[in-house]
């Protein structure tokens, strides 16, 4: 059995086997890079670095495999390249060899990030296995291709699934044909629109996949911003992943749909911030006796408005509220009006009880 380690492991040089962990109370952040790196060995490799110097948990690209994937008629989504004629030719720039793929791997494991890919073939599967893929990540358009879902069933190994394309049926029948045990299976939220409108990221969806499958829930999000995320994770999501980019100038499908760098890191930040707040509750009264010392100095106490005469029957306009506190709070407002001065008070006076007579009720 695979020993997982924390998703907290500690950047740097490390020999250890990262694994998924879909039972670890931080929430798991994953950096999409898929196809950022624009067929460029060199430029996947400094993604790596970037998304560990941002604070990720996880690594995660996309293992295209064009004979195996498309026909070369595979039409395009939308004609973005002025470089590649088809979309077949676009996968197959995209390709790596298996060492470069374990070298991707060895690399993200040594800056103490979980490497994961997601595989779009049954070949793209076997690739994966030789390498020693410790975790899987199943896009949302491959949750019908039955011919993979039970070749990653097989491996035993914990899974991510993607839904942007489907529907609670289509879910179903995947989790079933899946078969995994309890803590083995996450299920993500994504909407398939590059970028994701507001009104079309449906984080009520959250509660919902979580109340039905009884695993732990995420959101994969094609914003472009890290707002969704952020949100996702103060409402229970405990995996979150977003597309990178160097830049938004730069080329490729995605880039529309991703984050900068530096806007990936502030998104780890304030994750981490809700994940603080979330889990740690407050006591309101103890608090409030814990502080006392705060709270008159932000207090504030009775005291003359203007000057009174001894024997003068007290108005409310004769007094204010000022700071510091510790002197009479303002809940004695209503004992003072009415009462009588027994002696001369001037402006500005820091009233006390025995300033006064109350009279009787």
């Amino acid at each position: 059995m695979e020993r997982y380690v924390s998703v907290n492991s500690t950047h740097g040089h490390t020999n250890k086997k990262l694994a998924l962990d879909l039972l670890s109370k931080s929430t798991v952040i994953i950096a999409e890079i898929a196809q950022a790196h624009d067929g460029s060995l060199g430029t996947a490799h400094a993604y790596i670095d970037a998304v560990a110097r941002a604070g990720a948990n996880a690594v995660k690209f996309q293992t295209h495999i064009a004979d195996a994937e498309s026909t070369t008629r595979e039409s395009w989504r939308v004609k973005f390249s002025y470089q590649d004629e088809s979309r077949y030719a676009y996968w197959k720039r995209m390709e790596f060899t298996p060492e470069q793929w374990r070298g991707l791997k060895e690399h993200t494991e040594s800056v103490g990030l979980i490497f994961l890919s997601s595989p779009f073939s049954l070949e793209a599967v076997r690739l994966l296995t030789r390498i020693g893929i410790t975790g899987w990540k199943i896009a949302s358009g491959e949750i019908d291709n039955t011919i993979m879902l039970d070749a990653i069933a097989i491996s035993k190994l914990p899974v991510i699934l993607s839904t942007g394309l489907a529907g609670l049926e289509d879910i179903d029948k995947a989790v079933l044909r899946l078969g995994l045990p309890d803590g083995q299976l996450a299920i993500m939220q994504c909407t398939t629109a590059y970028p994701t409108l507001p009104e079309n990221v449906g984080l009520n969806m959250l509660p919902i996949l979580q109340n039905r499958y009884r695993c732990r829930v995420g959101l994969s999000d094609h914003s472009g911003t890290i707002y969704p995320s952020l949100a996702a994770v103060s409402l229970g999501a405990r995996i979150v992943e977003v597309h990178v980019t160097f830049s938004r100038e730069a080329f490729g499908p995605d880039v529309c749909a991703s984050v900068t760098c530096a806007e990936f890191a502030k998104m780890v930040e304030g994750i981490r911030f809700i994940e603080t707040m979330l889990d740690s509750p407050v006591d309101k009264e103890k608090w409030s006796k814990d502080n006392a010392s705060l709270k008159q100095i932000f207090g504030r106490s009775i005291v003359a408005a203007r000057n009174i005469e001894a024997g003068a029957v007290i108005q409310k306009d004769d007094l204010s509220l000022k700071k510091p506190g510790g002197g009479l709070p303002p809940s004695y407002l209503e004992q003072l009006i009415g009462a009588s001065a027994k002696i001369d008070v001037s402006s500005g006076h820091l009233f006390s009880l025995s300033d006064v007579d109350v009279a009787d009720s």
